[in-house]
């Protein structure tokens, strides 16, 4: 069997104990790797000035994929706070680690699936298997942005844009701007990986999900490409096109109708956390972040700091992000068990975690899913 080489990103407060909990069922299922753990997240930038070190980023580049815990995140001005004292003033600005890593592999799909297992108590429905594709590398999260807004932008934009008109008044320091970048390039590969992934898996329709009657250069454009490339190489599946915020109450409406749903940067970061809560929430809510050489798994949760060491929190969508990554490395069968046996676990309702309105660990849970490998 393939022996692969596996960066695994713990990082920060319960981001250890999920780990540890994926680790369990991977051993149990069979993966054999040679994993190689690295250094992410909040202690880093504080001892360092730097939450995703160099060396981490060498580690990456000589794996072959990644399982990433999760990590702390604060506003910049609280996290120059608790930069240690030595390295206070010094121009450190904090960045999340993740997003840098999306951005520096070319990560640029993030899939979401949100299935509903049956038995969860959670479940808004049971009904419910929806796949959000996420653009992970531009739109509103490209990091453009400006604060105060330099004057040489600002007279550019003037006489460029009339709409600029009504913020004459406002002082440049008491103004904020972040730019919303689509390329084609990005629109393109995120659009066609959501058709492939629906032939391959055989599902019949395909959402694009923006704002094109507001935000009509940029959404006009991610829907225009869509229909580009569902006319010119997926006529077969059925292209449904729809606003960002009819979405959030459709999904709540009739989740059983949607397949897939495919979105810029921000809107799918929102779709797919409204998605996920209807099947059961953030703790059964993994993702994949994908590029064309490399890929990062992940829960969507926090580190939930007042729960580090406690062995409290739901670990089955870390564990269900090390699935995604069997599937992504090829090893179907695999990836196929540890799903089933997730499902197995939760239709039998005897072990539940806290947010499950149980009392089982982040142990006792990952133990009961190795067991029924």
């Amino acid at each position: 069997m393939t022996r692969y080489k596996i960066a695994v990103l713990p990082g920060d407060g319960v981001g250890k104990e999920v780990i540890e909990a994926a680790m369990m069922v991977l051993d149990e299922v069979g993966f054999k790797a040679d994993y190689r753990y690295g250094d992410v997240g909040w202690e880093f930038w504080k001892k360092e000035g730097n939450p995703l070190p160099e060396r981490t980023i060498k580690l990456l580049k000589e794996t072959d994929a990644c399982l990433f815990g999760a990590i702390t995140s604060k506003p910049k001005d609280e996290a120059a706070k608790e930069l240690s004292p030595e390295l206070q003033g010094k121009g450190y600005v904090y960045y999340s680690p993740i997003v840098a890593i999306r951005q520096l592999f070319q990560l640029y799909a993030n899939m979401r699936p949100c299935r509903a297992f049956p038995g969860n108590p959670l479940n808004y429905r049971d009904d419910i298997d929806v796949v959000v594709f996420r653009e992970n590398t531009e739109g509103l999260y490209s990091g453009v942005e400006f604060h105060p807004v330099p004057g040489e932008l600002r007279e550019t934009l003037e006489r460029l844009h009339p709409k600029m008109e009504a913020f004459k008044e406002i002082p440049s320091e008491d103004m904020a701007i972040t730019l919303r970048i689509i390329t084609r390039r990005g629109a393109e590969r995120i659009i066609r990986k959501a058709f492939s992934y629906a032939r391959e898996m055989g599902r019949k329709k395909v959402t694009v999900v923006e704002k094109p009657n507001v935000l009509r250069e940029t959404s006009g454009l991610m829907v225009r490409i869509a229909r580009e490339i569902h006319r010119r190489e997926f006529s077969d599946i059925e292209l449904e096109e729809a606003n960002i915020d009819a979405m959030a109450m459709w999904l709540v409406k009739n989740p059983e109708r949607y397949e897939v749903l495919v979105t810029s940067n921000l809107f799918g970061d929102v779709i797919s956390d409204l998605a996920a809560q209807l099947v059961g929430g953030l703790g059964f809510a993994s993702a994949a972040n994908m590029g064309d050489d490399y890929g990062v798994f992940e829960p969507t949760h926090g580190s939930a700091p007042k729960y580090a060491g406690l062995y409290k929190v739901n670990p089955v969508a870390t564990i269900l992000a090390s699935k995604l990554m069997l599937d992504y490395l090829g090893e179907k069968e695999m990836a196929g068990r540890i799903e089933s046996a997730v499902a197995e676990v939760i239709r039998e309702g005897r072990v539940r975690t806290y947010d499950m309105g149980g009392d089982a660990s982040t142990l006792d849970m990952a133990k009961a899913i190795a067991e029924k490998l």
